[in-house]
């Protein structure tokens, strides 16, 4: 089909000029369709970054960034994101989804691969199809150059001015046995060591160039989370923090005396798909965010965002292990190897609750340890689909994709309430959720020091202390909001739901070990799906949708795996993408639900 054109308000890296389709003729170009606050879009900006390399003089990817929160859609907010993950190339702001509509895009992120003359070629959702792109780009510049149709040369992009500030997106902050605040300064892939006032640096542990070195002159990529262990176990081990290296897929430790850093868990490559429990420097690990030291459960807990699992990293054995989580993306509490989480982003710890920010459900949740083992239970949130900024009783106040958390001295919890660029509190005696602060730019991890707040204000690149001592919480009685993204009509009873998924040029499916595709299929609420819920191994499956339940979400989770064709030792790659899929049941609605995972769905053609 025709690409339709692009529209938006604005555009972001193209030093002030619109871009339209029909002054990339000759180009293939490469949409990519994405919101800031979705880990899925965040691993697919580090997929794309050699691709765009390698087609330097005939790819233009354009970011057409359709957002999901009311936050996302605030230009600054965007500008500020464009920044903070190195995104060097042009971006669409698209906030009322004009353009993801118009191309029918139904997850986040998307990929549409536009040929020279302006057809839509190829399509893939989720994450792991960089090899697949390539190949399908390959055959695209030689069918074009052999016409005649493709020209080489620059793109539309145009770097903005680099910034100059001490810290850049910090991430999360820990007080060190010395008085020091360490912050994982995402920004410039370093961690800052800063005094106890948190405005004049000590020292910088990091190049401030991503990679993944250690030793003396260590380099990170985007770290977040900090964790300090207990002094008996740093003194056993030989480091005393515990790092989240986000983007390199890593647990890293830094030996605080000389600002050493060694890596103790992860092998660098993305999780996908195979084990979690294993040696940590053998086990992938897929984005880890934060840490924390919680003794109940025996060491280090991760928040494990690629996956939305929590993981469990044990410094004196040096293995992992999944903690709690099954990989869907989801709100669901029980029992820990059961539940839902989504894009979990910060954790704090009490001896007896182990808190979390689930940030793409809005929550705040807490595990404990039973007479049957660890549950999971959901002090705040309603789901992937609602949030706002509402304070009053746990059970109707509402948050927006908080990052953060921080034990206060009376026992309540802290809560960065990134979106809502506000500080919540709640406590778990009362029940309630009230307001400390607002206007703070994005403050994303906070910690105590001589009882006083210091927050990290990610996007004003900066500690604040935004909560003056004997300052005291009010409730503000803010509006539900959900996300503006247009639900799904789907017929009641019987429906057919099919992942389109076609195999790269040279590759086939990997049948080898058994079948190579897999289907979970679940729902919110349970009862909108009578039958079909479950895994399988098709990639197609009979739904029956329940009469009388208006609307809901289906969750489904697919993989499929493929190899090399014609190759003696066949690379072999793993597709995956997890979809949350608002529906609401009418009788005029589908009763053919088509998700693209990869390649292009021939019947809708």
């Amino acid at each position: 089909m025709r690409a339709p054109e692009l529209t938006g308000r604005g555009w972001l890296n193209t030093g002030g000029a619109d871009v339209e389709l029909a002054e990339l003729r000759g180009k293939v170009v490469l949409l990519d369709f994405w919101t800031f606050c979705c880990i899925n879009c965040l691993h697919v900006l580090d997929e794309l970054r050699p691709i765009e390399e390698e087609f330097a003089d005939v790819l233009v990817t354009i970011g057409v960034h359709s957002p999901k929160f009311t936050h996302e859609a605030d230009p600054e907010a965007l500008r500020a994101a464009v920044e903070r993950y190195e995104v060097h190339h042009p971006v669409l702001d698209d906030p009322e989804l004009g353009t993801w509509q118009q191309y029918a895009v139904r997850a986040w992120p998307t990929l549409v691969l536009v040929d020279p003359e302006g057809y839509v070629v190829h399509v893939a959702a989720g994450e792991g199809h960089a090899e697949a792109l390539r190949r399908v780009i390959r055959e695209v510049i030689a069918e074009h150059e052999a016409k005649g149709t493709l020209h080489r040369g620059d793109g539309p992009y145009v770097p903005p001015p680099a910034p100059e500030t001490v810290l850049r997106f910090p991430a999360k902050a820990i007080r060190t046995p010395n008085g020091t605040i360490l912050v994982a300064d995402s920004g410039r892939h370093s961690l800052a060591e800063l005094d106890e006032t948190g405005e004049h640096l000590v020292r910088r542990i990091g190049s401030g160039v991503r990679g993944r070195e250690d030793g003396l002159a260590p380099a990170f990529s985007e770290p977040n989370g900090l964790a300090l262990l207990p002094p008996e176990v740093a003194e056993r081990v030989g480091y005393d923090v515990v790092v989240a290296d986000t983007v390199n897929h890593l647990l890293r430790g830094v030996r605080l005396a000389d600002g050493r850093v060694s890596t103790v868990a992860g092998t660098g490559n993305q999780w996908r798909d195979g084990e979690t429990d294993g040696p940590g420097l053998e086990v992938d690990l897929t984005s880890p965010w934060d840490v924390v030291w919680w003794p109940p459960a025996g060491g280090v807990v991760v928040a494990m965002a690629g996956n939305h699992t929590i993981g469990l990293f044990d410094p004196l054995s040096g293995n992992v292990s999944r903690f709690a989580g099954t990989t869907v993306e989801g709100l669901r509490d029980g029992a820990a190897e059961q539940a839902f989480f989504a894009q979990t982003s910060g954790l704090a710890a009490d001896p007896e609750r182990l808190w979390l920010a689930d940030s793409e459900t809005s929550a705040l949740r807490w595990i404990a340890k039973g007479d049957n083992g660890f549950t999971v239970h959901t002090a705040v949130g309603e789901g992937l689909f609602d949030f706002g900024h509402r304070d009053g009783p746990a059970k109707q106040a509402l948050l927006q994709h908080p990052l953060g958390l921080a034990l206060l001295p009376d026992g309540s919890v802290a809560i960065c309430d990134t979106y809502n660029g506000a500080i919540r509190r709640y406590d778990p005696v009362t029940d309630e959720v009230s307001t400390l602060a607002t206007d703070v730019a994005e403050p994303s991890g906070a910690v105590v020091v001589g009882g006083e707040l210091v927050v990290v204000a990610s996007a004003a690149h900066r500690l604040e202390r935004p909560v003056p001592p004997g300052l005291s919480a009010r409730l503000v009685a803010g509006a539900a909001q959900q996300v503006r993204r247009l639900p799904t009509g789907i017929a009641p009873g019987e429906i057919d739901l099919v992942v389109v998924f076609t195999p790269p040029p040279g590759e086939k499916l990997d049948e080898r070990y058994g079948p190579p595709t897999r289907l979970e299929i679940t729902a919110s609420p349970p009862e909108l799906l009578v039958e079909g819920s479950g895994s399988g191994t098709g990639l197609s499956r009979r739904l029956v949708i329940a009469e009388g339940i208006p609307s809901g979400v289906l969750h489904v989770v697919a993989q499929a795996a493929s190899c090399d064709v014609d190759a003696e030792h066949p690379v072999c790659r793993l597709a995956r993408q997890d979809w949350g899929v608002p529906v609401r049941v009418e009788q005029s609605g589908l009763r053919r639900l088509p998700l693209v995972m990869g390649g292009m769905d021939e019947q809708a053609e």
